[in-house]
Parts: structure tokens; C-alpha cells; sequence
């Protein structure tokens, strides 16, 4: 096997130093045409490929980002980082992904390896108790995602729209009697503003709201439909998927199969495996594109914030 060359090898190819081919693999202005030329003819006809964690050490860019996710197990995260890893691999950019566990401190330390690994940037998928203000020091080189905010740029999920669209599908079936399980409040997104979705639906056709918040998991939703079922209610909107599932189950429990289920999330196996079950996709995976995109365009030099609503897919 051949030995694999280094840059001081190209240097010697080149009759230049080793400084110059430096130069040239961080693309410095100041370096000469006719010397450029020269250096890239000979790594190209070499084969040369230089490591990341040299051109890191130069100043040079890595092609390496990294993602912060909340969840590993997360579906609506999953389907997000699925597309933003297509789009990232395609644009050449290796990925560095960790999760935060909705851990402020976690977070905060995850960014400070990544920036210590100098990669190019970073996406992180937001959260209630997110340090907004941690992402300042990548200087536009930063991406937020299911989290509004003015501080980076950042995309964001239609949170009251993908409530709403549910229960005008359910109207649209003559359902009027409707339950809600959600997130806790405190959660300011799937939380808050889909409970509030379904609050304000509530008040605006005078109908009486019953519902109950709890934590983002299936056997938490399960444990809260004996608090919100009665027996007029003719469907329960779910603030997700994945609570749809706890939902399902106890309703098959107390042979209440009449009852109408929605969920959020667009989830393929949820919809083969309960083909009665409506569920509104919130654009993950077009997210998730434009997550990847919007970094790629700030790591290119554009400092332009951009602020964008991902609406529901059409249904």
C-alpha cells in the first residue's frame, strides 16, 4: 500500500512551501494565480485529500456541522432530521449529531464541544428552556428549528394552524363534541399554543372545553382519557402522534371505538395501523430541508437572519 501523502509532500510536488499549500486549502486571496494553479494541478493529479481535523486546525472550513436534537426517539425529529441529513450530505457536509434531552446544561455543553471541534455550524432543535443566547457566539453561523425566535435564524412549526386544521376536519364529519390531550403548558409550543388552539376553537362556537395536559409520551395521553371522556364525546384531538397512540389504546379498553382520534405528526405507521386515525403533518421533513439549506447559506457568508413558518402539508 502507498503511503498516504501529507501537505508537506504536496509543498515538495509543488516547489513551494508549506505555508502556500496551506494558502491554497483555505482558499486565502492572497495567494497567487499561477502559484494556485500550480498546488491544485498537483493535488488533483496526487489524490491528496487533506484531513478535517488539519484544515480545522488552520482556520479552514471542515465541512462538518453539527445537530443538537431533543430527542433520539422523537418520530416529528426523526422525520426533521431525515431531510436535513439528505441535504447536508448531498452539499458534501459530514454530520455530528447529539442530543440535549430538553437539558439546558446539556445543550450548552454539547455547543461548546461542537465549537471546540471548530465545525462550520450547527442546527439545534429548540426547546422552552433553551439558551437562546448561547448561539451568539457562532456569529450567523446557526440554525434554530421548532422554535420561534429573533436572536438566530430559525423554523418554526404553524402550531395553532395544525390544531385548528383538525378540528375543522372533524366539523367538516359533523363531530361537534370534542376532547383534547395535550403537553403541559409549559411547553410553549406544542404545548401552549396547540392547547390554546383548541381553547379559542372552543369559546368561538360556545362550546363547553374538555381537556387535560400532561407529558409528551404515549402512557402519559393514556392515563388522561378517563379525565376527559364522557359520554357524548364523539372525538379527542390529540396535540401529537405519539399521544394518539395512549389515547387509542384506552379507548379500546373501554370499547369506546366511536370516538374519532386526531393526532399531529403525519405519522406512516400510525396511519397503517389505525386507518380511521387523522393525523396533520406539520411539514417535518420540509423543515428539516430548510434547516439544512439555511445553514449552508449562513456557512456560504450570508448574515441575513430568516424567520420561517412552516405551514401544515396540504391533506
Amino acid at each position: 500500500m502507498s503511503r498516504k501523502l501529507t501537505i508537506l509532500d504536496i509543498a515538495k510536488l509543488s516547489g513551494v512551501g508549506k505555508s502556500t499549500v496551506s494558502r491554497v486549502l483555505t482558499n486565502d486571496p492572497k495567494v497567487k494565480p499561477a502559484t494556485r494553479e500550480k498546488v491544485e494541478r498537483v493535488i488533483q493529479e496526487s489524490g491528496y485529500v487533506p484531513s478535517k481535523s488539519a484544515q480545522s486546525m488552520r482556520g479552514g472550513s471542515q465541512k462538518v456541522v453539527g445537530v443538537i436534537i431533543s430527542r433520539l426517539d422523537s418520530p416529528s425529529e426523526n422525520k426533521a432530521v431525515g431531510s436535513m441529513l439528505n441535504t447536508l450530505y448531498a452539499a458534501g457536509y459530514d454530520v455530528v449529531i447529539m442530543e440535549s434531552q430538553f437539558d439546558r446544561d446539556k445543550t450548552n455543553d454539547h455547543l461548546d464541544v461542537l465549537k471546540k471541534r471548530n465545525v462550520d455550524g450547527v442546527i439545534v432543535f429548540g426547546f422552552s428552556d433553551f439558551d437562546i443566547d448561547k448561539l451568539s457566539s457562532w456569529q450567523n453561523r446557526s440554525v434554530v428549528i421548532a422554535m420561534d425566535t429573533d436572536k438566530v435564524s430559525s423554523i418554526n412549526y404553524d402550531n395553532a394552524l395544525v390544531i385548528t386544521k383538525a378540528l375543522e376536519y372533524l366539523q367538516e364529519k359533523d363531530v361537534d363534541n370534542i376532547g383534547f390531550i395535550g403537553v403541559d403548558p409549559s411547553d410553549k409550543t406544542t404545548g401552549k399554543l396547540r392547547l390554546d388552539a383548541y381553547l379559542n376553537w372552543c369559546q368561538r362556537h360556545s362550546v363547553e372545553a374538555h381537556y387535560q395536559t400532561g407529558q409528551l409520551n404515549h402512557e402519559s395521553a393514556y392515563l388522561l382519557v378517563d379525565n376527559v371522556l364522557t359520554e357524548q364525546t364523539e372525538a379527542i384531538v390529540c396535540a401529537s402522534d405519539t399521544l394518539a397512540l395512549g389515547v387509542i389504546k384506552r379507548l379500546q379498553e373501554l370499547n369506546r371505538e366511536d370516538v374519532v382520534v386526531t393526532g399531529v405528526g403525519g405519522n406512516e405507521l400510525l396511519s397503517f395501523l389505525f386507518p380511521k386515525v387523522f393525523s396533520i403533518d406539520p411539514g417535518y421533513s420540509l423543515a428539516g430541508e430548510k434547516a439544512a439549506n439555511l445553514l449552508i447559506y449562513h456557512i456560504n457568508g450570508e448574515k441575513e437572519q430568516v424567520h420561517i413558518t412552516q405551514e401544515p402539508l396540504a391533506l
